[in-house]
């Protein structure tokens, strides 16, 4: 069954490209121009991703995506012409899982939508163990995270730096390992990227047995319960 793709970009050229590429990938994706309808079709259709722009008639692209992020667990990949850290850390804090700035490449984009889809594709139950750390458990099956029972809900990046972590916990790995585990391809993501994705995934672990400890000078581990 084809993925669903929604695409949400006002610039019906840049729409039209971008629709171009991602058909020819197999996907199944429909073309809103404004931030309303994105919103309209993001919880009509269901897509198993989203390709958003930031700068939208309507309703502004962050606001969709902040507003997307407190309903659903959908990957969303940001297009934007704000090129500045600052702006690109606000849209990963806001929920977006990872970001291109234009003018970008149509061969790109298709790589990084096929990344995010990978992480966040369900696998069929019985494949991937469910890990466990303390009183978190990793559903790599159900792609769910549950803290002392509670389910936290993670975007697809967050997901994929707690599952490297978790499968080798005290082991303190580098930003530049979490970045190739984690994003599947070979992009120039910055650190901070990942600074920012671990700042909100410890923030939604909460009170949780483990930690997402910092190892100055290297990255981060997970560090285990005291026995």
């Amino acid at each position: 069954m084809s993925t669903r793709v929604l695409v949400a970009e006002d610039d019906p050229k840049q729409a039209a490209l971008i629709r171009i590429y991602l058909e020819r990938e197999g996907h199944a994706v429909q073309v809103v121009g404004d931030g309303r309808s994105a919103l309209d079709r993001a919880r009509a259709a269901k897509p198993h991703l989203i390709v958003l722009d930031v700068m939208m008639p309507v309703v502004d692209g962050l606001d969709v995506c902040r507003i997307l992020r407190a309903e659903s667990d959908v990957p969303i990949l940001l297009l934007t012409a704000r090129s500045t850290e600052e702006d690109m850390l606000l849209g990963l804090d806001l929920g977006a899982d990872d970001y291109l700035t234009k003018p970008y490449s149509p061969r790109e984009l298709t790589a990084r939508v096929r990344a995010l889809l990978r992480r966040a594709k369900v696998v069929q139950a019985g494949e991937s163990p469910v890990i466990v750390v303390g009183d978190v458990e990793i559903d790599t099956a159900r792609f769910e995270v549950r803290v002392a029972g509670t389910s936290a809900p993670l975007t697809a990046k967050e997901f994929g730096i707690l599952e490297v972590l978790a499968g080798e916990p005290g082991r303190a790995f580098t930003r530049g390992q979490i970045i190739d585990r984690v994003f599947g391809f070979d992009h120039d993501v910055l650190e901070r990227t990942v600074d920012a994705h671990v700042m909100n995934l410890r923030r939604k672990l909460g009170a949780a047995s483990v930690r997402v400890e910092t190892v100055y000078g290297r990255g981060y581990r997970l560090a285990e319960p005291p026995s």
